[in-house]
């Protein structure tokens, strides 16, 4: 690991298989070095796999197995800034359809219940309009979606 700073996931034995489904799904994401416990560890045992490196979208992480002592919530996500209504759509299902769930403008949850936020960036664009009528619009239009829907934003946007 070359990265001085690293986002470490906690995963309850599963850090490879998010790891491998992170870097199938996302760009410029890819799975590194796999490490086995030396010894035995509070949930698991010597040769178990105890770490994973990998990246996401350039973002340097480490999935450590620590078991289910601690568990992921919305106080943590990644933010994914999409170009287009296409790569919106394509990342939130292939979250919400390996396992994930739904929640509330742009917010999804992963399997391992890993928050996503699938965010256009014409909804950032939007809802900080110079034009606060215009923001408030896009703003409230948002609140009342899960997955963004660029259109409805954009002429909620023109008013």
């Amino acid at each position: 690991m070359t990265s001085k700073n690293t986002i470490c996931l906690w995963f309850n034995g599963d850090a490879v298989e998010a790891a491998q489904f992170y870097a199938k799904t996302f760009p410029d994401s890819d799975v590194g070095e796999i490490h086995r416990a030396p010894g035995d560890f509070p949930s698991g045992k010597q040769g178990d796999v105890l770490t994973v490196e990998f990246t996401v979208m350039g973002i340097p992480c480490l999935g450590l197995n620590g078991g289910p002592t601690f568990k992921h919530s919305e106080a943590f996500s990644f933010q994914v800034a999409t170009d287009d209504q296409a790569e919106t759509d394509r990342l939130w299902h292939a979250i919400i359809s390996h396992g994930g769930q739904a929640s509330a403008c742009g917010w999804c949850k992963d399997k391992w219940g890993l928050s996503w936020q699938i965010t256009p960036r014409a909804l950032m664009a939007a809802i900080t309009d110079r034009d606060p009528a215009a923001a408030k619009r896009a703003f409230d239009a948002m609140m009342e979606m899960t997955k963004i829907d660029i259109a409805v934003v954009e002429a909620a946007r023109r008013g």
